[in-house]
């Protein structure tokens, strides 16, 4: 008798389509590949954006936000969600009330995603608010970058812990504030209770284009597949790094794409003089 396989975990991108396939839901289901879950997603928006620019954004119906989650959900079933760009305030109370038919104990990354690497705004000023009422309390974990999180607490003044603590009294139950614009490239993790910081290489060399939808998103991953809170942000810090450290520079003429899977590394293998032939 043939074995029964073990069912594949399933997470769900709640993100806006980057038409260059650097950050958004392409970043999320390379990520959510990477980490060994199957990937589903909900667009948002859907943006004309490259490595140099955002030229152009269409926000996807409330509706059909909230249709696209409950497909997924009656078939295929959500073991974890990662939300990145909501633009509006109607995409972020269409995600709130999508997020109302799945589980309550189902895993909750929320990626606050404001501003994309080029400078362009992906979310709008008034929907900072909703945003901080009506996603952030059903959040397992936040995983705002400095800028963001001084949006979060509005307050420029505090300092990472500061900040990690403000976020998490606005009421979700982890906070990862990202070391990306740090001078260190340390991640600090709080849970309402401990302060961990998680150290990590920063590479100035690297290509960093949907490096924080790489983050959150991995880190969904591993909720999904059964790891706690801060196992599951340090395996999201590593590979995020790696990503980075890996990154397309040569794609595009801005800032290049984050890269999981060792693209640049399998080229040059297959490029090598002494590269072995296909297999016959």
């Amino acid at each position: 008798m043939a074995a029964t396989l073990a069912r594949i975990p399933v997470c769900l991108s709640i993100a806006g389509s980057d038409s260059g396939g650097g950050a958004g839901i392409q970043a999320d289901l390379k990520a959510f590949a990477r980490a060994g879950v199957h990937g589903a997603t909900a667009i948002t928006a859907i943006t004309a954006q490259n490595t140099v620019t955002v030229s152009a954004v269409e926000a996807v119906s409330p509706r059909m936000i909230v249709a696209q989650v409950r497909a997924v959900a009656e078939d295929l079933g959500i073991d974890a969600v990662k939300i990145g760009m909501l633009g509006s305030v109607a995409s972020t109370e269409a995600v709130a009330e999508a997020l109302s038919l799945l589980p309550d104990a189902t895993p909750v990354v929320l990626d606050p995603v404001m501003i994309a690497e080029s400078g362009a705004r992906l979310l709008d000023e008034d929907a900072q608010g909703a945003l901080a009422r009506l996603i952030v309390p059903r959040a397992t974990v936040v995983t705002p970058n400095l800028p963001e999180a001084r949006v979060l607490a509005g307050d420029d003044s505090l300092d990472p812990e500061g900040l990690a603590r403000a976020v998490h009294a606005l009421g979700a139950q982890v906070v990862v504030v990202t070391g990306g614009h740090r001078d260190e490239a340390t991640d600090l993790f709080f849970d309402g209770t401990t302060l961990v910081p998680i150290p990590g290489e920063r590479f100035a060399d690297g290509a960093a284009h949907g490096s924080g939808c790489t983050h959150s998103s991995t880190l969904a991953a591993h909720l999904a597949l059964g790891e706690d809170p801060l196992n599951a942000a340090r395996a999201a810090k590593t590979i995020a790094s790696v990503a980075v450290r890996d990154g397309l520079r040569s794609v595009g003429a801005g800032t290049g794409p984050v890269d999981v899977f060792g693209l640049a590394a399998r080229l040059s293998r297959r490029s090598a003089p002494d590269a072995p032939g296909p297999l016959t």
